[in-house]
């Protein structure tokens, strides 16, 4: 009997976390670069039952609820919209811009709102969180002390300009892709790193580059409503399994006495 009573509630805990999953893409549905979350379950320990018989077939199995298997990213692209800001940039296909932290360390991200950065007197472009953007040689992408701005051409082509009569090449913009995106490792806020599933970052080469816009979430407030409530129904049949089970439980233990 105590056996149902953590199988319903191995129900209740897994739908939470669901419900937890579905709560963050929704409040993420208008973050840049945002990539949609879901939690995969699977069954947890089958065993057989009492009685063994001849036909290993005709054997009862008795289950033990459910557990999370993973939790997956969705890496389809997201719409894009126009901001019209020198400094924001959105992929067109599959790859992420390359991003080095303060301890150098490196991740990747499809979020493309930058910003300059004055660092040792020098203007750096960075992240949102003040991280390097890098170039395709691995180097931060600092401007000139004459540039103004920082322009990407589609391929990825950097342009310094001072918005007058000058402006020079610099190299390329820092664009890579994974043969098993769905194996990046999510750092939080949009930044990911390899793993050994992922595969190691090779250069993108079905990607282009937009300045001046951004690259909407990815998620689909429709789909995660709809999962919403499945999830609810869900936890709430398990919380009756869980009621039922406690009752029946008091019932056994009354008819001790």
């Amino acid at each position: 009997m105590f056996e149902a009573i953590l199988t319903a509630a191995s129900g209740i805990s897994g739908q939470q976390r669901r419900i937890d999953t579905i709560a963050d893409n929704v409040a993420n549905v208008n973050t840049a670069g945002f990539r949609a979350s879901r939690l995969n379950f699977k069954d947890a320990l089958y065993v057989a039952g009492r009685y063994a018989y001849a036909d290993e077939a005709a054997n009862q199995q008795k289950g033990h609820g459910l557990m999370t298997a993973s939790i997956s990213r969705v890496f389809s692209s997201g719409s894009f919209i126009a901001t019209e800001r020198n400094l924001d940039f959105a992929i067109e296909g599959e790859g992420f811009f390359e991003i080095m932290s303060a301890d150098g360390s490196v991740f990747y991200t499809r979020a493309g709102n930058f910003y300059l950065s004055d660092i040792g007197g020098e203007q750096y472009l960075v992240n949102g969180s003040g991280n390097l953007v890098l170039d395709d040689e691995g180097a931060p992408i600092i401007l000139p002390d004459w540039a103004a701005a920082v322009n990407i051409g589609y391929e990825g082509q950097l342009v310094f300009t001072n918005n007058v009569d000058r402006q020079m090449e610099a190299g390329f913009l820092a664009l890579y892709d994974f043969i098993n995106a769905d194996g990046l490792s999510s750092l939080g806020g949009c930044n990911y790193v390899p793993t050994a599933a992922s595969g190691e970052p090779m250069k993108a080469e079905r990607c282009h580059v937009r300045q001046g816009v951004l690259e909407n979430s990815n998620v689909d407030m429709g789909q995660e409503m709809t999962r919403l409530i499945r999830a609810q129904r869900a936890f709430s049949f398990a919380s009756r399994a869980l009621t039922t089970a406690d009752d029946m439980e008091g019932i056994a233990n009354n008819l001790r006495r």
